[in-house]
């Protein structure tokens, strides 16, 4: 009785570390994506700021640079340079 106790109560601070390991790798990643798409709509902004630059701001740019974020701010620049306004 007391042996199984015992390796239960191994057995549950395995399965914590294991828990909070994956937790904080996790977490990790969520982080670096949420810096990703702030720095992605901070950029956007700013390039609305360039008068040579005519990107505008909608739904379609916010979500690309939202999901794309320094890269989705620059394709937004590409296609805007190249006069494809889709837009």
């Amino acid at each position: 009785m007391v042996v199984e106790s015992i390796l239960v109560g191994i057995f549950l601070v395995i399965l914590l570390i294991v828990g909070l390991i994956i937790l904080f790798k996790a977490a990790g990643i969520i982080i670096k994506i949420l810096l990703h798409m702030a720095l992605g709509f901070v950029l956007l902004f700013i390039v609305d700021l360039i008068p040579i630059i005519n990107v505008p701001i909608n739904i379609i740019t916010v979500l690309v640079a939202g999901f794309g974020g320094v890269f989705g701010v620059v394709l937004l620049i590409i296609l805007s340079v190249l006069g494809i306004s889709w837009l």
